[in-house]
C-alpha cells in the first residue's frame, strides 16, 4: 500500500475539495436514508390508523409533517446528488491534472536510458491505463469509505436513541462485521488476482498493439492466423481471471448486504420487544430497520472498489518504478563556464547501466563559436557522448558544463501533426515567412508548395508521409529555427545523398554562424564545415 503515498499526497494538496465532495457525498446518503426511513414511518402509521378505524376505534394521523418530511428528503437527495455530481467530477478531473503534470515533471527529469527501456505500448499503458487507476482513488475509494464509517456510526447513534443501547451496540457490530467484509475482505481475497491480472492486460495490450504494427511481416511469414490464435488464448485468459475477481467480489458483496439485512431483522425484533413494553410505538418501530436496509447503498460501492484496490497498487507501483527521477539528470549548468567557453567537459565518464564504460576520463573544452566535428566509427559511443553532452544521459564521474543547447539526435524524430506544428516545437514564435525561408534552405519549399495544404501539411505518424531523407530535412529545420547557442547533431546527413549533403552543408552555414556546433559522424563527408576535428577510437 506504500506505493500508492505519493500519489495519495497529491490528492490530499486539495483538503477543501476533499472536504466539500465528501459532505454532498453524506448529505445524499443520509437523505436517502432519511427518505426511505420517514416513508417506511409514515406508511406504518397509515397502517396502524386504517386497521384501528376499522375495529371502530377513533384515531387521528398528522399527514402534514411526514408527507412533508417525504418531500423534504427526496428534493433535497435530488438537489445534493446533481451538486455532488458535478463537484466531485470537477474535483477527479482536477486530482487527474495534478497526477499528470506530476508524472510528466518525472518523465522530463528521467534519464533517456529509462525512458528507452519499455517500448511505446507500455507507455501508452503508463499514461492511460495506470494514470486512469489513480485519478479516482478519491471518488472510488478514500471518500465512500470514509463515508460509510462515518453513516454507520450515526446509524448506531438512532440506534441508541430510539431503541437502547443494546440493541445499538449489536446493529453497530452486524455493521462493522459487514463494513469489514465490503472492504478488507475483498481486497484480502483478491489483490493478489486483481494485481497479476492487470499485469496480464498490459502485456496482452501491448501484443495487440505490436501485432498490428508487425502485421505486414507475420503475413509475409505466413504467422498471422497462429498470431492470433494466440492473442485470443492470452484474452480468454483475461476474461477468466476477470470472472474469477468478479465472482469473489459478488460473495463479498452477497456477505455484506446479509449481515445489514440481518441487522435490520434484529433491529425490527429489538422493536418488537419495545413496542409490547409501550417503550416505542409502531411507526418508530420500523423506522430503524428500514434506515438500515437504507445502508445497502452506501456498502454496495465497496467491494468493487477493493477489488480493484490491488490492480490500483500494481499501477502504482509501475509508475513509480518506471517514472522515477534520477538524480544525476540535472541539466548541465552554464554558470560553472569559464568566459569564452560554451562547453566543458573534464575527466567524465559515459556509461550504461549493466555495461562497461564508453569513456573515461574524458575532457572536451569548446570556445562560443566554435564548430568541431567528432568522428569515430560505428559503436564507438558517439551517439552516447552527444546524449551526455545534451544532457540527456548522467555521467558516471566527472563535471560538464555547458551553455543552452539544442540536440538533433541520430533517430529522426516527428510527431504526428502537422508540418507547421513540426517546426514550430523548435522556435514557436516563428512567423510563415522564416518558416518558408528555412525549407528553401533545405530545399524542400517547392516540396510542400505543390501540397494543398502547405504549411498545413499533415505529416502522418512519425513523419510516415515523408521519405527518409524528407524527414530528416525537415527534423534538421526544426533544430536550426532554435535560437539556442549551442546545437548538437549526431549524424545531421543521414538520408542525404552527396550532392543533397553538400548543397545543405553550404546553406547551414549562415544558420550556424555565431553558434557553437558539435557534429558527430562516422566519415568527414557527413560532417557540415567545422573548426577542427575529434577522432573516438574503441
Amino acid at each position: 500500500m506504500r506505493e500508492l503515498k505519493p500519489w495519495l499526497d497529491l490528492i490530499f494538496k486539495r483538503p477543501g475539495r476533499l472536504v466539500v465532495g465528501g459532505f454532498l457525498i453524506l448529505a445524499t446518503l443520509l437523505y436517502g436514508i432519511g427518505l426511505l426511513a420517514v416513508s417506511g414511518w409514515f406508511i406504518t402509521e397509515t397502517a396502524l390508523v386504517g386497521l384501528l378505524l376499522a375495529a371502530g376505534v377513533a384515531a387521528t394521523i398528522n399527514l402534514y409533517v411526514p408527507g412533508g418530511a417525504i418531500r423534504f428528503f427526496a428534493v433535497s437527495r435530488t438537489v445534493f446528488r446533481y451538486l455532488e455530481r458535478v463537484y466531485n467530477h470537477d474535483t477527479v478531473l482536477r486530482l487527474l491534472t495534478d497526477i499528470r503534470v506530476a508524472l510528466f515533471k518525472r518523465l522530463s527529469r528521467a534519464s533517456r536510458v529509462r525512458r528507452g527501456e519499455l517500448s511505446g505500448a507500455q507507455w501508452l499503458s503508463r499514461l492511460t491505463t495506470d494514470v486512469d487507476a489513480l485519478d479516482t482513488l478519491y471518488l472510488r475509494l478514500i471518500a465512500p469509505t470514509a463515508l460509510a464509517g462515518l453513516v454507520t456510526l450515526l446509524v448506531m447513534v438512532l440506534a441508541a436513541v430510539l431503541f437502547d443501547i443494546g440493541t445499538a451496540l449489536l446493529v453497530g457490530l452486524l455493521l462493522v462485521v459487514a463494513l469489514v467484509i465490503a472492504t478488507a475482505g475483498v481486497y484480502l481475497r483478491t489483490w493478489r488476482l486483481a494485481a497479476r491480472q492487470s499485469d496480464r492486460q498490459e502485456d496482452l495490450r501491448t501484443a495487440v498493439i505490436e501485432h498490428i504494427e508487425g502485421f505486414p511481416e507475420l503475413t509475409a511469414a505466413g504467422r498471422t492466423g497462429k498470431h492470433a490464435a494466440w492473442l485470443m488464448r492470452q484474452a480468454h485468459q483475461v476474461t477468466a481471471e476477470q470472472a474469477r475477481a468478479d465472482t469473489r467480489v459478488g460473495w463479498h458483496l452477497a456477505g455484506a448486504h446479509w449481515f445489514v439485512n440481518l441487522s435490520a431483522v434484529l433491529a425490527l425484533w429489538a422493536g418488537f420487544a419495545l413496542f409490547q413494553s409501550g417503550s416505542v410505538s409502531g411507526p418508530v418501530l420500523v423506522l430503524l430497520p428500514i434506515a438500515l436496509l437504507g445502508l445497502a447503498e452506501v456498502y454496495a460501492m465497496l467491494p468493487d472498489a477493493f477489488g480493484k484496490l490491488g490492480a490500483t497498487v500494481a499501477s502504482a507501483a509501475r509508475l513509480n518504478r518506471d517514472c522515477r527521477e534520477d538524480d544525476q539528470n540535472a541539466a548541465p549548468s552554464a554558470s560553472e563556464l569559464p568566459p569564452g567557453k560554451a562547453l566543458l567537459a573534464e575527466d567524465i565518464a559515459v556509461k550504461h547501466e549493466d555495461y562497461a564504460p564508453l569513456f573515461t576520463h574524458f575532457n572536451l573544452g569548446i570556445e562560443d563559436g566554435e564548430h568541431i566535428g567528432i568522428l569515430g566509427h560505428s559503436g564507438s559511443g558517439k551517439s552516447s557522448l552527444a546524449d551526455v553532452l545534451a544532457g540527456l544521459l548522467p555521467t558516471a564521474q566527472g563535471n560538464l558544463a555547458r551553455r543552452e543547447c539544442v540536440y538533433l539526435t541520430q533517430k529522426t524524430v516527428l510527431f504526428e501533426d502537422t508540418l507547421r506544428a513540426n517546426l514550430l516545437l523548435g522556435s514557436p514564435e516563428a512567423s510563415d515567412t522564416e518558416l518558408w525561408s528555412m525549407l528553401e534552405q533545405m530545399e524542400l519549399a517547392e516540396r510542400f508548395a505543390t501540397e494543398p495544404d502547405r504549411l498545413d501539411t499533415w505529416l502522418g505518424s512519425a513523419g510516415s508521409r515523408l521519405s527518409g531523407g524528407e524527414a530528416r530535412r525537415v527534423a534538421l529545420a526544426r533544430v536550426l529555427l532554435n535560437p539556442a547557442p549551442l546545437v548538437i547533431l549526431d549524424e545531421p546527413f543521414t538520408g542525404l545523398d552527396a550532392d543533397t549533403r553538400a548543397r545543405i552543408s553550404k546553406r547551414m552555414e549562415t544558420r550556424l554562424e555565431g553558434k557553437t556546433v558539435v557534429s558527430l559522424a562516422h566519415g568527414s563527408d557527413a560532417l557540415p564545415d567545422t573548426d577542427r576535428v575529434i577522432y573516438l577510437s574503441g
